[in-house]
């Protein structure tokens, strides 16, 4: 059992858990994920590592509520354990020893910068600038946590409220005319990665990008993380889930992230079903 030591509240719909997990905290490295089950007989989901401490054996995750995992996962607290959270998996991703280098988060992708952007900052002759994004100020996260280790914190926000007012797109748009950069990773919502990639194409800055929300099974067995990569089939979580953003199809990912929306909102229609019917009975 892996107990929860700590959990904080992000946003209304986003929790941060620091979960007891010597194994996996010991081996983990930046760009990795893990799978968790929440309870026995439940759904394995993967979850990218936000943070890891090898000497504490804790791992932290960030997990915002969308399905119906998610949502049973937020009913949990401190003291609590999950039944399994297997890793780490995937591929760490290759960092440089030397350049200019901006981190993209969008969203809750701005949690799963934090291992980068720490491995980035033992890197003395690497620079690096972090711009993350959200719609509004209040669904920025760990911008404290991020802003410790990178140069430059630059966040921007649709409606204005804290830093640059629109995308991150257009912010990194006006980074790259003002400083330059000799890579770009990006994490968050695809159509954000993707726009990323097109905004970094005609500069030719090399540019990563997350596959991780089309992962489901985690260990290449279920090949519906299956994406194509310069014209060769790649699996995002045990080719990836990091990939030349330039090279992704990004038309066949879009339509894999949305194999699965009919049964996913049935799943969490029939959760708060239960979920209120006990409420009832209770």
């Amino acid at each position: 059992m892996y107990r929860i030591l700590k959990k904080r509240q992000l946003t209304p719909v986003t929790a941060l858990y620091v979960i007891d997990a010597p194994l996996v905290a010991r081996a983990a490295r930046p760009g990795q994920f893990v799978i968790l089950r929440v309870d026995e007989g439940g759904e394995r989901i993967p979850v990218t590592i936000t943070d890891f401490d090898p000497e504490a054996g804790t791992v932290t995750i960030v997990v915002q509520q969308v399905g119906k995992t998610t949502h049973w996962l937020a009913q949990h607290g401190e003291g609590d354990a999950l039944a399994d959270f297997a890793g780490p998996l995937g591929t760490p991703v290759a960092l440089p020893d030397r350049g200019r280098v901006a981190l993209v988060g969008g969203g809750f992708g701005a949690a799963a910068i934090l291992t980068i952007a720490k491995e980035l900052a033992r890197r003395p002759e690497v620079t690096v600038d972090a711009i993350v994004g959200a719609r509004t100020a209040s669904l920025l996260i760990l911008t404290d946590e991020v802003g410790a280790v990178v140069d430059r914190l630059l966040p921007c926000t649709d409606d204005g409220s804290r830093g640059y007012h629109g995308l991150v797109t257009g912010l990194l748009q006006q980074e790259i005319a003002a400083v330059g950069y000799d890579l770009v990773m990006a994490i968050g919502p695809m159509p954000m990665m993707r726009a990323v990639a097109e905004v970094t194409r005609p500069h030719g800055i090399p540019t990563y990008a997350s596959m991780d929300p089309i992962m489901l099974d985690g260990t290449g067995m279920c090949g519906a993380c299956r994406v194509r990569v310069g014209g060769q089939n790649r699996f995002a979580c045990v080719d990836g889930p990091f990939f030349d953003a330039h090279q992704v199809d990004f038309d066949e990912v879009t339509r894999r992230n949305k194999m699965y929306r009919h049964e996913e909102r049935l799943a969490l229609e029939r959760f708060h079903q239960r979920q209120g019917s006990c409420a009832t009975v209770g």
